[in-house]
């Protein structure tokens, strides 16, 4: 699987072009099995992670795990697609002082059960439906990461801002996929890194048997060229957590969803973070933030850790404005 598509698509933005997604069979397993001494040694190093764990059970029997620190305003972190809850160690840490924060492993991801089915974003909005219920949380502040602010969407689709209180949407643009026929206005304004052919070619070769190695590719592409490759490769791993062919499946719904018309309809507080060098576009984030009134955008510039995972590599700044908009 090559990445021309995805380059040809977006070398009009002012970041250039970033990979297609990934291929891959679901070699977790095997992933672990050959772990080097130096992976080994990166993965002690963040083993300490704030939080306590814990787990909820879904309304289709699927038990989720989730981590846990402080008190106070709830902030419910959703991770983005094959991401996992360890991944905001440095919210977990560094908010717990003074917010109840809890993030969770979805369906299929990180330390949750991995069920053949639910591979969809209105799955998992039900899920994290079932996981506010289950930990009775109220006005909650939601965070999502990529396809985490997805399943925000999705949940607001469906339940509107019941036990909502303030939403914070993570570097995902409105539709992945363009369609043939939208002007350039269009395909700007949503975001997108795909067209057809490319989603579906992305989709067979990561439920083939290139996956991890292709994987890696991508996910190297998410961070800025400063990022400790020791941090890069933990950031790679907790993706490979998930199986390839249940990332496929969750990949290809995720990248068929359209919220342009649900964005507009948002009536909560509203942060929207990017990345000026991320594999989304920027101006996509500045088209949700217009979108939603009185909605507060920033952009993280490279040298702050603009890519993908800024609230890793930028996580001090990153924190303190989710601090700052909280509350």
């Amino acid at each position: 699987m090559t990445f021309r598509d995805i380059s040809t698509m977006r070398e009009s933005s002012t970041h250039g072009a970033r990979r297609d997604i990934l291929k891959g069979a679901g070699a977790v397993a095997l992933t672990a099995a050959i772990a080097s001494p130096a992976t080994m040694a990166n993965r002690s190093a963040h083993a300490q992670l704030a939080g306590a764990a814990g787990h909820v059970t879904t309304s289709d029997g699927v038990s989720l795990h989730y981590l846990e620190a402080g008190t106070g305003k709830p902030i419910l972190m959703i991770p983005g697609w094959s991401q996992t809850a360890e991944q905001f160690r440095h919210q977990l840490d560094g908010l717990s002082d003074r917010y109840r924060v809890i993030a969770i492993d979805l369906r299929g991801h990180g330390e949750s059960d991995k069920p053949e089915f639910g591979y969809k974003i209105s799955r998992l909005a039900k899920d994290v439906r079932d996981t506010i219920e289950a930990l009775d949380l109220n006005e909650v502040n939601i965070l999502g990461h990529s396809m985490g602010s997805s399943v925000i969407w999705n949940y607001y689709d469906l339940y509107g801002p019941d036990r909502l209180s303030k939403l914070l949407l993570i570097d995902q643009m409105p539709m992945i996929t363009s369609n043939p026929a939208w002007s350039e206005e269009d395909r700007v304004n949503s975001g997108a890194i795909f067209n057809p052919q490319s989603l579906y070619e992305t989709i067979n070769a990561l439920a083939g048997p290139d996956g991890v190695e292709t994987t890696r590719g991508f996910i190297g592409n998410m961070v800025t060229k400063s990022i400790p490759e020791g941090d890069k490769e933990w950031i790679i791993e907790r993706n490979l957590r998930m199986p390839r062919q249940y990332a496929a499946t969750l990949l290809y719904n995720h990248a068929t969803q359209d919220w342009r018309d649900l964005i507009p309809r948002l009536a909560l507080p509203t942060l929207v973070v990017g990345g000026r060098v991320s594999v989304v576009p920027w101006q996509s984030q500045e088209w949700i933030a217009a979108q939603v009134p009185g909605a507060r955008l920033e952009i993280f510039e490279e040298e702050e850790g603009g890519n993908h995972f800024m609230f890793i590599e930028g996580h001090q700044k990153f924190n303190a404005i989710v601090a700052d908009f909280v509350g």
